[in-house]
């Protein structure tokens, strides 16, 4: 039985990581409008309201506020950033993952929060400085210096299931455009409780 939720888990997360680093996926980053069976309409930040599939396939996960506290030696993070002349990254935002989570989107990859910007996941191999604010960040083929400034919004997830899909919500869809040119969502991240998912 733990061998088969091991690999369960362990497939789990080479599909999100696999889905959050696609080509072909659109992040709308905005507001959960309405749940309607298994449609949802989305405001998002800018633009005019849309639709999206999800289904029992969709990874949903749950976002929360956090500090700077919560990013630890050995946390296992995703942070947006952009690159630096001295090569380091300035991050813009902060993810922590829980444990259950760790291994996910591993990797070095573009993002798109602003021209350059880049996606770093992977775990925190040592901080630095005097305010520990410079992260090691090390994934599988490589490491990157994250510096964090201390306004960085910091946000914490963890697994979610379906009832979080409350209208009201901040959310962020990764979407994939089938065919049809319809919207389906491979991995929802619903903020609770008024969290607005930094990532």
């Amino acid at each position: 039985m733990m061998k088969s939720l091991l690999t369960g888990l362990a497939l789990t997360l080479t599909v999100a990581a696999t889905t959050a680093r696609a080509d072909d996926i659109v992040r709308y980053r905005g507001t959960l409008e309405k749940v309607d069976g298994s449609t949802l309409t989305i405001k998002p930040r800018t633009g005019d309201s849309i639709t999206v599939q999800f289904s029992n396939d969709t990874k949903i996960l749950a976002a929360t506020t956090g500090q700077l506290a919560d990013i630890k030696s050995e946390s296992y993070i995703g942070t947006a950033a952009i690159p630096q002349p001295d090569g380091t990254q300035k991050a813009l935002q902060v993810t922590v993952f829980s444990s259950s989570l760790r291994g996910t989107a591993d990797g070095h990859y573009p993002w798109d929060l602003g021209t350059n910007s880049t996606m770093t996941n992977g775990a925190v191999g040592t901080l630095s400085g005097t305010d520990g604010r410079t992260l090691l960040v090390k994934y599988q083929g490589g490491e990157k210096k994250v510096v964090v400034p201390d306004d960085v919004p910091v946000t914490l997830v963890d697994p979610g299931e379906k009832s979080i899909l409350v209208p009201g919500s901040k959310l962020v869809a990764f979407t994939k455009k089938g065919a049809d040119g319809a919207l389906t969502a491979p991995i929802l991240i619903i903020g609770r409780n008024g969290t607005v998912p930094s990532m």
